[in-house]
């Protein structure tokens, strides 16, 4: 059978196994490792406990439930927006908004490295889509120039990209956008990584405005899963009206939304977590510089190490496997042709573990 990707265990917070050894794991997006964490696991075998598996009905029908309101309430409360929505993951998030908008804009202005589910959802507007280049301010201001007079366009854009952990410059997007325009940003990366508190990249940049739709994943920085909206209350009475993914489709099971509640929990009462993986980045991109490698500028937990060739991947994967450290040379749709080392720190990983992947980069 041909697989997406070769099989990995993971045996702990930092720690997989592939191809029987235990190595280190600087990869995927589990940036606090809660998708492990004790409270997190105790809250979703509780759910289980008490609300079984599944719903088994649409939200709009009888498949609703008291956990799915009170996790909308906290998520809104936790980003500081008017309302949430729930949806069963991430991808599915953008794909709402644009089932709830069909037909409200004249066109959709967007990054050239948007997420895939961003490029489904600007078809889905029924709106021209118009690319720009990948986080070009100045470009993306040219062409919403060049649409004229009497258009209203919607921008989509992620945060914070997740190949290099780099973020859009939301605030230029914002200030050029018409008042009858709205950002779209898909901050599945961004949320609980960046910002006040972990609010988001919108929050890095010190921005509330009524023409933002945030939507995240819980399945990363949260350890959980799920997708929800986030924005003015508008948004949120449109997507339960005309969406057809929100009404028509069963919701994330209870006891992962019992998790995933509790995730929030966790991490809103443990501000250090945000500190310590921003600690770690830091400590890792200053040894890095300092031995005279080029980083890009960005605020992130993700170090992409694009090999100029087979060999030299090669070479480095080995170098890797040397240090004890698993190899996560992915193929990514968008990313260089051979792949590319995604390396990616957590909030998790010790001083000595940080240590030994930087002798490994360097």
């Amino acid at each position: 059978m041909n697989h997406a990707a070769e099989p990995l265990q993971q045996v702990d917070r930092v720690f997989v196994r592939w191809r029987g050894r235990r190595l280190l794991y600087f990869a995927g997006c589990d940036y606090y490792r809660l998708a492990t964490h004790p409270r997190v696991l105790a809250a979703v075998r509780r759910g289980l406990k008490a609300f079984g598996l599944n719903v088994a009905s649409s939200r709009k029908t009888t498949g609703n439930h008291a956990l799915y309101e009170l996790l909308e309430r906290e998520l809104a409360r936790f980003f500081r927006v008017e309302q949430a929505v729930l949806v069963d993951n991430g991808y599915l998030t953008n794909l709402a908004v644009a089932q709830a908008f069909k037909g409200e804009f004249t066109h959709a202005l967007i990054d050239s490295r948007a997420h895939g589910c961003l490029a489904d959802a600007a078809v889905l507007l029924g709106a021209k889509v118009v690319s720009f280049a990948h986080r070009d301010a100045a470009d993306y201001e040219r062409q919403l120039h060049r649409l004229g007079a009497g258009v209203r366009p919607i921008v989509l854009t992620d945060g914070m990209f997740a190949h290099d952990g780099s973020v859009a410059p939301l605030d230029r997007y914002l200030a050029a956008l018409p008042a009858n325009g709205v950002l779209l940003v898909d901050d599945a990366h961004g949320a609980g990584v960046l910002g006040k508190a972990g609010q988001g990249t919108p929050s890095h940049f010190g921005l509330r405005d009524a023409r933002l739709i945030q939507t995240i994943t819980l399945s990363k920085a949260f350890g959980a899963f799920g997708g929800a909206i986030l924005g003015p209350r508008v948004v949120a009475q449109a997507i339960l009206a005309k969406s057809r993914s929100f009404t028509g489709a069963t919701p994330m099971p209870l006891p992962i939304a019992a998790g995933a509640l509790e995730s929030l929990r966790v991490f809103r009462a443990n501000p250090q977590l945000q500190a310590r993986l921003h600690a770690n980045v830091l400590w890792v991109w200053e040894r890095l510089r300092a031995a005279g490698v080029q980083l890009p500028d960005q605020p992130g937990p993700v170090l992409p190490v694009a090999p100029a060739s087979p060999l030299e991947a090669e070479r480095l994967k080995r170098r890797l496997l040397a240090a004890g450290i698993f190899p996560p040379l992915i193929r990514y749709p968008g990313g260089p042709e051979g792949g590319y080392f995604r390396i990616v720190i957590s909030s998790q990983h010790t001083r000595p573990q940080l240590a030994k992947l930087v002798a490994a980069l360097i």
